[in-house]
């Protein structure tokens, strides 16, 4: 497997987007922190954050193509496995066929969206992450038009997927995102 800096060389090397790599390295560290709470191996912890951070490795170039142009081109000709290639189709479902299924494709899933929406939130704060509460959150998702790409059904689905409410998925990525 790639190692960390190999596989950053890869996000630059097809992002060039600072928004889309800080995405991109969120949801790597939020796929990250619940593999160590769930106790994993240290080769499964890595797995696990890679497919975080290459999840949307062809979002920019290639957007009508995301994210098979990167799950059946980019990624296994670098030689990334197939079990980072099917997280990677299973967190976009609705492109792919895929359907998250296996732990690593449900987490990845349940920390793509909601990573997003709450970057959002912590830029109207002037604290950031420090201090943010669920409840903060949670009406921030009640408010249809503020980030408004960011699919809600994917959000309320993710938490589903990993077995958690709502809250509390929020309140473990509040925690893990103000470290």
């Amino acid at each position: 497997m790639k190692d960390r800096s190999e596989s950053l060389e890869v996000l630059e090397e097809y992002i060039e987007s600072e928004a889309l790599k800080h995405h991109c390295k969120m949801v790597a560290t939020a796929t990250e922190a619940y593999a160590i709470s769930l106790e994993k191996s240290k080769d499964e912890i890595e797995k696990w954050w890679t497919a975080g951070l290459l999840h949307d490795l062809d979002w920019e170039k290639f957007p009508d193509e995301h994210p098979n142009k990167a799950v059946n081109e980019i990624l296994p000709e670098l030689g990334y496995s197939d079990e980072i290639l099917d997280a990677i189709r299973a967190h976009a479902p609705e492109r792919t066929g895929k359907q998250p299924e296996t732990e690593l494709e449900r987490y990845l899933f349940a920390c793509d969206e909601i990573s997003g929406f709450m970057h959002a939130v912590s830029l109207m704060r002037p604290t950031g992450f420090d201090g943010m509460k669920v409840k903060s959150v949670t009406k921030k998702l009640k408010t249809a038009n503020f980030a408004a790409s960011v699919s809600r059904e994917d959000i309320y689905k993710g938490a589903e997927l990993i077995g958690k409410t709502l809250n509390e998925h929020i309140q473990f990525l509040i925690t893990v995102f103000s470290d």
